[in-house]
């Protein structure tokens, strides 16, 4: 099994900010916390990139964007929390780890936006649509998580 650490200093070619990363975290700095962060910009930026990219596509009548970017992230999240498990093909570190699922992932996917978005359909007496979100969201992110999770059981016979 590999371990995939970013902060490794034979990564430094492929992560250039790698021996300033780890002086500051030799400086008490907690990285995990600046990794998070870098991980929920990059993330935050897909998601408002690809919920545009389908608003422009179908509309906005009904939020298809971020219904899409939940299921992908649910998805994604299911495949990577299976492929870096103690028992999964890649060993990442905590920190790599985290920087994906809570950072990126958690940056990507929009639950708060698909709150808001459902409760001002319903305010504007949407009542189809907001049920439609609601269910939809729930069930589909749920198989995405489970089908990321085959997926990765497939990869890793």
């Amino acid at each position: 099994m590999r371990t995939l650490d970013l902060l490794a200093p034979e990564n430094a070619r492929f992560f250039p900010l790698a021996p300033l990363m780890n002086l500051l975290e030799q400086c008490g700095l907690k990285m995990e916390y600046l990794w998070i962060a870098l991980g929920s910009a990059l993330g935050g930026v897909a998601r408002y990139w690809l919920s545009g990219v389908v608003a422009r596509r179908f509309g906005e009548a009904f939020p298809v964007g971020t219904l899409i970017v939940n299921v992908t992230g649910s998805f994604v999240i299911g495949f990577v929390a299976m492929l870096t498990d103690p028992g999964g093909r890649l060993l990442m570190s905590v920190t790599a780890r985290q920087f994906v699922m809570l950072g990126v992932l958690g940056g990507y996917t929009t639950f708060s936006s698909f709150s808001l978005q459902t409760l001002n359909l319903a305010r504007d007496g949407e009542w189809l649509y907001a049920s439609a979100n609601v269910v939809l969201s729930v069930i589909l992110c749920l198989l995405a998580v489970w089908f990321g999770q085959v997926v990765d059981r497939m990869i890793n016979r």
